[in-house]
């Protein structure tokens, strides 16, 4: 007989029969397999320890809790509110992060302030343990390699003038709030005029009338500013017991203070002075200042940083750089290639690139290296009629094996644009046995001006569709 309610035991059952289980099942063998990855981790979190925190509030997350819930917070680009709560909610995450209970979970701001403690050169250092750990296993040997560069956005805002300037307000004011409720340094806020002005640029309709609500909101930001420099100097005469109060308020100040007046400086340049600002001078966020501005194919601005990448025929990661700026691709290539000498002994065999790493002196310098095979795949547009690749290729494509040239690891040198052409032809067919059927025979015939023109310039886009509506419109 079925029973209406299964007798199981949710908190010791075994795993789920579930391939997302499976994989995290596999990630913890490899964890257990590498105690050095738990030892960097807890390096990074013991350097930010405070000895006297350690008397005071509940046990803190140990070095596997913290590297096993930023695994699972990157695998599936949850933010910390939502890791939180899958902590909490789901039995598979708690038992791959070592948490017995959904109320051991840790709140996001536990799971932020110790994530952010690992530092790059530890992920770096766990990243070439992970390919260590698959080259001995013969996963990955980095014989064959694919570079490429991408751009990874910062979590802001659309920067704009007002925008900064508000933002800088708001965060001064509220730090001030905080110093005012415990040390009773007085200082007026300064949110609600600020805000004012801010919606006012938004809202109004020409340059013009802008510039007026500027002059405002930079004034106000300007005060804002003087209150938060008084402010540093009375918390730094604070004494003891809540010295350490005070100096955490006065740093966030002085961390702030600054980027706000970059901010003032680079608006009055630009809105007031209408003079232009290169983009390393620019702030785009006081709260990610580090973020770059990246111009891509002339036509996109995003803003972040520009990482390149190095992947492996296994699909691993095998290398990354985060970029200062944004450098030219061209530039990019040999250094990469020298990177992974330096992880494996070796220069890769074969290497594969987009059109923008493209030119006869890295060509000639990779060769020079030891790479044997390297292909340069870009798409451009051909002087004639149609597309094609451009011609830079090496002369040692046809030699590969299929399987290579079917994963576009090197391409065929000079593939032309024939199968475009045959497409556009057929298409162009189709649409004019289309318009026959349309046409009556009883119609008289259109005048001779309209029957040279070119009824079909195009067969894509925007051209075909004007040339259909002109055709039908006529009297046939």
């Amino acid at each position: 007989m079925r029973l209406v309610v299964p007798e199981l035991d949710l908190f010791h059952s075994g795993s789920l029969p579930h391939e997302h289980a499976r994989e995290l099942e596999v990630m913890d063998q490899i964890l257990c397999a590498n105690p050095t990855i738990v030892r960097l981790v807890w390096k990074d979190l013991q350097a930010h320890v405070d000895e006297k925190q350690l008397r005071f509030g509940r046990p803190g997350l140990n070095a596997q809790q913290v590297l096993r819930a930023a695994i699972v917070k990157q695998m599936n680009g949850f933010s910390y509110e939502a890791l939180a709560f899958h902590l909490a909610d789901s039995l598979t995450y708690r038992r791959f992060c070592g948490f017995t209970h959904p109320l051991d979970a840790p709140r996001k701001s536990a799971l932020a302030k110790n994530i952010k403690r690992i530092s790059e050169a530890t992920w770096q250092t766990v990243n070439q343990v992970i390919l260590q750990y698959a080259e001995a296993r013969g996963v990955e040997d980095g014989r064959k390699v694919r570079i490429d560069a991408t751009v990874t956005e910062s979590n802001i805002h659309h920067p704009t003038d007002n925008a900064l300037l508000f933002d800088c307000v708001r965060t001064l004011s509220r730090i001030l709030g905080r110093a005012r409720a415990s040390f009773g340094i007085g200082s007026p806020n300064r949110c609600k005029a600020a805000k004012r002005r801010h919606m006012e640029i938004v809202n109004a309709k020409r340059n013009a009338q802008r510039i007026e609500p500027y002059r405002k909101l930079l004034k106000v930001t300007e005060e804002t500013i003087r209150y938060a420099l008084q402010a540093v100097e009375r918390l730094h005469r604070v004494s003891d017991p809540m010295a350490g109060v005070a100096l955490r308020l006065a740093r966030e100040l002085e961390h702030y203070i600054p980027l706000t007046q970059q901010v003032v400086s680079q608006t009055r340049r630009r809105v007031l002075n209408e003079q232009s600002v290169a983009a390393d001078e620019k702030i785009v966020s006081i709260f990610e200042p580090h973020t770059d501005i990246i111009r891509k194919d002339r036509r996109d601005t995003y803003y972040g940083h520009k990482i390149t990448l190095t992947g492996g025929v296994s699909g691993l990661v095998l290398d990354w750089v985060v970029e200062e700026g944004n450098p030219a691709d061209s530039t990019l290539l040999i250094r990469m290639l020298e990177r992974q000498r330096d992880h494996y002994g070796r220069y890769p065999r074969q290497a594969s690139v987009d059109g923008g790493y493209a030119s006869k002196d890295n060509l000639a310098s990779a060769k020079a290296l030891g790479v044997e095979d390297i292909g340069f795949l870009q798409e451009v547009r051909s002087q004639g009629r149609g597309h094609g690749h451009a011609d830079l290729a090496l002369q040692e494509a046809p030699r590969l094996q299929g399987w290579n040239r079917r994963c576009h690891l090197v391409p065929q040198a000079r593939l032309r644009s024939a199968p475009l052409l045959l497409e556009r032809s057929a298409l162009l067919r189709q649409l004019r046995r289309r318009l026959d059927r349309i046409r009556q025979p009883s119609h008289p015939r259109p005048p001779p001006d309209v029957m040279s023109r070119r009824p079909f310039p195009c067969a894509t886009g925007r051209g075909v569709s004007r040339s259909l509506r002109f055709s039908i419109s006529q009297p046939l």
